[in-house]
C-alpha cells in the first residue's frame, strides 16, 4: 500500500504524534501549562476511539513496513489502558515532580508510540527502530529522579544492558538479511524455506531471542530488571512492568511464528527444518521462573520483590512457547492480561504506601491493615492472584498454561517445575501480608486511620477486582483473544 493510502490506517499513531507535540508546545505558554494532563487524557481517548473504529481491519501499510491486524490491536488496547492509568496515577505521585511533568508525559507517550509500532512491525528495520523508540525514552524515564543516585544508576544500567542486547539482536537480524536479501519477514521466511539450513536458523534464532529476551526480562537477560525497577520512580516501574514486556511478547510471537515455522503463521504446527526451538523455550521458561522466584525470597524492598516476581511470571508465559499452536498462544495472551491487572494493582497500592508512608521496604507496611483495611484487603487479592491461588484469575491463567502441556503430552517436567515455583512464591508474597496484618510496633501512629488519594485508591481497586472477575467469568476474554489471533496475511 502506498504511503498516502496508508495514512488512513495510521490514525492512532498520528494522534499520538500530535499529542506529544501539543504537550511540549502548551508548556511553553504559561497560561496553558495546566493543560498538559488534560491534553494527554483527551488524546488517549481519541486514540482509543480510533482503535475501536478500526477494530477487525487488516492491512499492510507504508510499503509493508508495518501492519494493522487484530493481533496488533489486542496489544494496543493493553498499551493504551496501561498508559492512561499510569498517567492518572503519576499526577498524584510524590515521586514525579511537577516541574518535570512535560518531559515525563512526553516520554511516556513516545514510549507508547514505540509500543504501538513494535506490535505492528513486520520488517527487520522497523522492528529495530520501534524497539529503540521504546528503549531510548525508557532510559531517561528510569533516571527521572535526577538527584537520586539509585535512579541515575538505574538509568545507566538500563542503557548498558540495552545497548548490548540490541547489538546481539542486530547481528541475528543481519544473518536473516544475508540469507534472504530482504528485510520483510514474510519474504525472509520464503527464502529460508528454499535457501536456509538448520545451522543458520539456530544462529539467527538464538541471537534474536537475546534481544527480545532482554525486553521481556527473560533469564539470563534479566539482570537489569531489579536495579532499574528499584531506582526508577514507582509509576515508571509500574509502566516498565507491563508495557515493554507485552510489546516484547507481541514481537516475539510474530517473528517466531512467521519465520521459524514451516507454515509461517498462527496456524503453524511444525518448526522450520525441525529446529527444536520449543525445547529451548521450555528450558528458558524453567530457568526464568526459578531464578525469579528464588531471588525474590530474600528481598526486603517492595519494588525489587515485584521485579523478581515479574521475571518469574515471564517464565510462566514462556511455557506457551514450548508448544506450537493457537491454543498455546491463547493461554499466553490470557495470562498476559491477568498479569497486566494483578501486577499493576500491586504497584498502584505500592504507590499509595509510598505517598503516605514514604517507604519502599516491606517492614514499612506494618499495621497497614489496621490503618486502612480496605486497601490492605485488595493488596491481598492482588498477591493471592500473583501466587496463582483460587479464587483469583492468577489460578485460571496458570491452569490454562499447564493444560497446554498436558494436552500435548509433552514437557511434563516443566509442569512440575512450574507447580513447585508457585509454591515457592507463596513465601515472599505472604511476607507482605504478614507485615500488613500481623506486625505492629505498638505505636499509636500505627493505629491511626490512613487517608489515601481517591484516584489512586479506586484505580488500584478497579484493577484488583478484575482478578476476581476473571476467575468467575473469563469466557468473553478468551473469545476476544481467539478473535485477535489473526495476522494481516492470514
Amino acid at each position: 500500500m502506498s504511503n498516502f493510502s496508508s495514512i488512513f490506517h495510521y490514525i492512532p499513531e498520528l494522534i499520538l504524534v500530535v499529542m506529544i507535540l501539543s504537550v511540549i508546545v502548551v508548556d511553553l505558554v504559561p497560561s496553558l501549562k495546566e493543560l498538559k494532563f488534560p491534553i494527554a487524557f483527551v488524546g488517549l481517548g481519541l486514540v482509543a476511539l480510533a482503535l475501536f473504529l478500526s477494530h477487525g481491519s487488516k492491512a499492510s501499510i507504508f510499503m509493508d513496513l508495518i501492519v494493522v491486524d487484530p493481533f496488533s490491536h489486542f496489544f494496543k488496547w493493553i498499551f493504551i489502558t496501561a498508559t492512561f492509568s499510569i498517567l492518572l496515577i503519576s499526577r498524584y505521585s510524590v515521586e514525579v515532580e511537577e516541574e518535570n511533568y512535560v518531559e515525563y508525559i512526553s516520554l511516556i507517550l513516545m514510549v507508547l508510540l514505540g509500543l504501538f509500532l513494535m506490535a505492528s512491525s513486520v520488517n527487520l528495520l522497523m522492528i529495530y527502530l520501534s524497539i529503540e523508540l521504546v528503549s531510548i525514552p525508557s532510559y531517561i524515564l528510569a533516571g527521572m529522579k535526577k538527584n537520586d543516585r539509585a535512579s541515575n544508576e538505574a538509568s545507566l544500567k538500563y542503557v548498558i544492558f540495552g545497548s548490548f542486547a540490541s547489538g546481539l539482536m542486530l547481528f541475528g537480524l543481519s544473518w536473516l538479511y544475508g540469507i534472504s536479501g530482504s528485510t520483510n519477514i514474510a519474504e525472509i521466511h520464503a527464502a529460508l524455506l528454499t535457501n536456509g539450513n538448520p545451522f543458520l536458523v539456530y544462529i539467527s534464532l538464538l541471537l534474536i531471542i537475546v534481544g527480545f529476551g532482554y525486553k521481556i526480562s527473560m533469564a539470563p537477560f534479566h539482570y537489569w530488571t531489579p536495579d532499574v525497577y528499584e531506582g526508577s520512580p514507582t509509576p515508571v516501574t509500574a509502566f516498565f512492568s507491563i508495557g515493554p514486556k507485552a510489546a516484547g511478547f507481541a514481537i516475539l510471537i510474530r517473528v517466531i511464528y512467521t519465520l521459524f515455522t514451516t507454515e509461517s503463521g498462527l496456524n503453524a504446527t511444525t518448526s522450520l527444518y525441525g529446529v527444536n526451538w520449543t525445547l529451548i523455550f521450555a528450558v528458558l521458561a524453567a530457568i526464568t521462573m526459578t531464578i525469579g522466584n528464588f531471588l525474590a525470597l530474600h528481598q526486603e524492598n517492595i519494588k525489587r520483590l515485584l521485579a523478581f516476581s515479574s521475571i518469574s511470571h515471564v517464565g510462566f508465559m514462556l511455557i506457551g512457547f514450548s508448544v506450537i499452536g493457537k491454543e498455546a498462544l491463547t493461554a499466553v495472551l490470557f495470562y498476559l492480561v491477568i498479569y497486566f491487572f494483578m501486577t499493576l494493582s500491586a504497584f498502584y497500592i505500592a504507590i499509595l504506601v509510598k505517598n503516605e508512608l514514604h517507604t519502599d521496604v516491606i517492614d514499612g507496611w506494618k499495621g497497614l491493615a489496621n490503618r486502612n483495611p480496605f486497601i490492605a484487603a485488595f493488596m491481598v487479592i492482588s498477591l493471592v492472584s500473583l501466587a496463582g491461588l483460587p479464587p483469583t484469575a492468577g489460578f485460571v491463567g496458570k491452569f490454562y498454561l499447564l493444560a497446554v502441556l498436558f494436552r500435548e503430552k509433552t514437557f511434563y517436567w516443566l509442569a512440575v517445575v512450574a507447580i513447585l515455583n508457585s509454591v515457592v512464591s507463596l513465601y515472599y508474597y505472604f511476607k507482605i501480608v504478614k507485615s500488613m496484618y500481623f506486625l505492629n510496633d505498638g505505636d499509636e501512629v500505627d493505629s491511626e486511620p490512613l487517608e489515601v488519594n481517591p484516584y489512586i485508591k479506586w484505580t488500584a481497586v478497579l484493577f484488583s477486582a478484575q482478578t476476581l472477575l476473571f476467575y468467575f467469568y473469563w469466557t468473553p476474554l478468551i473469545e476476544f483473544i481467539n478473535s485477535s489471533l489473526l495476522f494481516w496475511n492470514s
